[in-house]
């Protein structure tokens, strides 16, 4: 199945869904540490970003790099929920789910990064 758009890709719509919660999370639950609202708020953007831009390279290697550039702000989402549970902002529910929804999402890219490496 070819896939003409980025909306199609599965590591895309698992973005989004992180993208999602994290933006859910970080308005309700620490509003007001701006520094890691936006920290991972921008993490989660990136995801996205990059795999979009990256979808649109006109090589697989211009795409790789732009899903390895994904998978690390995967990473960073994953790095800062840490921050927001040792903060006593987030509760252990919501730091496995979201913690396990940015790994889900970072497996997928790294599939699809070996299905361009072939």
């Amino acid at each position: 199945m070819l896939i003409k758009k980025f909306e199609g890709l599965e590591c895309w719509i698992e973005a989004r869904k992180l993208t999602n919660q994290v933006y859910k999370i970080s308005k309700e639950l620490f509003p007001r540490d701006y520094r890691l609202k936006d920290q991972i708020t921008g993490a989660a953007i990136s995801i996205m970003n990059n795999i979009s831009e990256g979808f649109d390279c006109h090589s697989n290697s211009e795409f790789i790099r732009f899903l390895v550039y994904a998978r690390r702000s995967s990473s960073e989402v994953q790095n800062c929920l840490y921050i927001a549970q040792d903060q006593d902002y987030i509760d252990e529910n919501i730091f496995i789910r979201t913690y396990q929804q940015a790994e889900r999402t970072r497996k997928i890219i790294d599939g699809l990064i070996r299905y361009l490496k072939k």
